[in-house]
């Protein structure tokens, strides 16, 4: 009986630390139960590859692309070392529509970016949503009370590290064959190597590792004088000339911040606007091959939440590379293995 009563008591104060949890936490815990149902019913209404290239709706270049995200999973398996999951073996119909969107927010005069803390999960630079409507509102809130540079974009693909199953997003499948196998690529890397509270390492290691596996993978696809490997390179030369020039336009910015002493608000923000300006009037001296970058800035000036993401994403590829070809002699497995290594308890 005492026994009973000792469990019975430790019970009680379970629940009692629930509740006051749920209490303290009640807007993050709305949150995570709304995030919870919306990725619940992507992956309700996932189904499996093998059914979705049977359907009559299911066009014959859909096919390739499942073809190709199938062929990208195995070699990043067995070719890169990335840690094999069942994860992008079912397919959500997005019906055109993103599926996911994503609040960031940064200082106004510094690129510090706007923390969101979850329990158990560590701070992230950004907050996602599955229903627009919270994301707008959680960007006005920002904007308006907190008073920081704010920015809202859709995700073409999340990863939930192992949480969940995740699946391919319908929309992947107009993306071209080296940056689909890329973005599969990158989303395993995730699932791979994590580092807890170091968004800005994780992405750009991630940017980095599906890049250069992308090119190999077509590599060994189809050869390394292939079409389609040249196509792909070419198609990067003008995404590297687009991410060199913001980050040199970031990186002007943030000594522009950094020279400030004295000035008001009023004054640093004048200064800002009129650099911000600048960087969009020498948008087009940069010698792009194609057409896609082609009026990028025409009727959006960006903010600091559009170079923070730039820096995010891209900031630290000259040093992954770097360490790749100096201490691996390029061989991306071998680097691959080595930061598992050296991260363990990932």
């Amino acid at each position: 009986m005492k026994l009973k009563k000792i469990l019975q008591r430790l019970l009680a104060l379970a629940a009692l630390m629930v509740l006051v949890f749920c209490f303290v936490y009640r807007d993050l815990v709305s949150y995570g139960w709304m995030q919870l149902q919306g990725q619940l019913e992507v992956i309700r209404e996932a189904m499996p590859l093998e059914e979705f290239v049977e359907l009559d709706s299911t066009t014959a270049e859909q096919k390739e692309k499942i073809k190709i995200i199938l062929e990208a999973k195995d070699f990043a398996f067995n070719e890169l070392g990335i840690n094999y999951s069942e994860n992008y073996s079912t397919i959500f119909d997005q019906k055109g529509k993103p599926s996911m969107y994503v609040v960031t927010a940064c200082e106004p005069f510094t690129f510090q970016p706007r923390l969101w803390s979850f329990p158990f999960f560590g701070s992230f630079p950004y907050k996602g949503f599955f229903v627009r409507e919270k994301a707008v509102e959680e960007l006005q809130r920002v904007r308006d009370e907190e008073k920081l540079d704010v920015g809202l974009r859709t995700a073409g693909g999340w990863s939930t590290l192992g949480w969940f199953k995740d699946p391919v997003l319908s929309n992947m499948l107009n993306r071209s064959e080296g940056d689909l196998a890329s973005l599969i690529i990158h989303e395993l890397t995730h699932g791979t190597l994590f580092v807890k509270d170091s968004v800005t390492f994780n992405e750009n290691l991630a940017n980095f590792i599906g890049d250069k596996g992308a090119e190999l993978f077509l590599s060994k696809k189809y050869g390394s004088n292939s079409k389609e490997l040249a196509d792909y390179i070419a198609q990067r030369v003008d995404e590297q000339l687009f991410r060199d020039y913001m980050l040199r336009a970031a990186r002007s910015l943030d000594s522009l911040y950094g020279s400030f002493q004295e000035e008001t608000d009023t004054m640093k923000l004048d200064l800002k606007l009129k650099q911000i300006q600048m960087i969009k009037a020498n948008f087009d001296t940069v010698s792009f091959k194609s057409s896609r970058y082609k009026g990028y800035l025409d009727g959006f000036t960006p903010n600091n939440t559009f170079f923070m993401s730039m820096l995010r994403y891209n900031s630290k590829q000259t040093q992954l590379d770097a360490v790749l070809q100096k201490d691996f002699d390029g061989d991306l497995k071998k680097y691959l293995g080595h930061l598992k290594e050296v991260y363990p308890s990932l």
